[in-house]
């Protein structure tokens, strides 16, 4: 009997969104909160489930909801073996991260967003932040997403800036920010995030290649109170400059 590989790839990609939207959700979700939110049929999703539930990836609840399994752990941290480079930069970021006195992210792209593979935070000072390793940061608003946008051999920079302007609530007013993030970065060596990707977040971001010539964002900042806009571009720039430099040296990309 032929095998149907164009099916065999469509039931791998729907059991992927399955995945990816129990991840993103904030409570556990039933089958038919999966068929609702994904659009796939609820027969469809039982099959799925019940596929990524013996695989590890899913675990089902006593009310039948599902959470992420610990399969899906034992993945992502053989994802995170495999970047050397992140290992190689913590010492300098944690660098950063104190001289800074705010917390720094380091992150790759994982569609619209950026995902952190590593976060550090300043001893010297209290900072609460719920970001951490796994969460995203949207790249039309966060410093970082910008300096990994401005990074981009302009062919690719063209093509991620079309995805973000096709995106649900862009508009000329995030196109013109975009474009001006783009020239700060030419500029400055950096972006800025003032409030914009969350009111009460001052952040700068900056990227980074890898040794290998991955791109990867970082980002640097904290609560807006501790952290004004004077104090970013007065203290916190001379650090984070200094910084990548030294990353980049290392890496053979200076």
């Amino acid at each position: 009997m032929a095998i149907d590989t164009r099916e065999e790839v469509s039931a791998l990609a729907r059991g992927l969104t399955l995945l990816r939207t129990v991840a993103d959700a904030a409570a556990p979700l039933s089958n038919r909160d999966l068929a609702e939110r994904s659009g796939i049929p609820k027969a469809t999703v039982s099959r799925l489930t019940a596929t990524l539930q013996a695989a590890g990836l899913l675990q089902q609840a006593p009310d039948e909801r599902f959470v992420m399994g610990s399969a899906a752990l034992y993945l992502g941290n053989a994802y995170l073996r495999g970047f050397d480079f992140r290992q190689q930069a913590r010492l300098h970021l944690a660098e950063l991260a104190e001289a800074a006195g705010a917390n720094v992210h380091l992150a790759v792209r994982d569609g619209l967003d950026m995902l952190i593979i590593d976060t550090v935070r300043p001893r010297t000072a209290l900072i609460l932040s719920r970001m951490d390793v796994g969460l995203r940061m949207a790249i039309a608003t966060s410093a970082m997403g910008r300096a990994y946008l401005a990074s981009l051999p302009p062919d690719q920079q063209a093509a991620l800036r079309a995805e973000l302007m096709a995106a649900p609530g862009a508009d000329a007013a995030l196109a013109k920010r975009l474009d001006e993030a783009i020239d700060e970065h030419r500029q400055l060596g950096y972006c800025t995030s003032f409030g914009e990707w969350h009111p009460d977040i001052h952040a700068l971001g900056f990227s980074l290649l890898g040794p290998h010539g991955d791109l990867y964002g970082v980002s640097v900042g904290g609560p807006a109170f501790m952290l004004p806009e004077e104090t970013m571009r007065e203290k916190v720039v001379p650090h984070l400059l200094d910084a990548k430099r030294r990353i980049e040296l290392e890496s053979g990309h200076l």
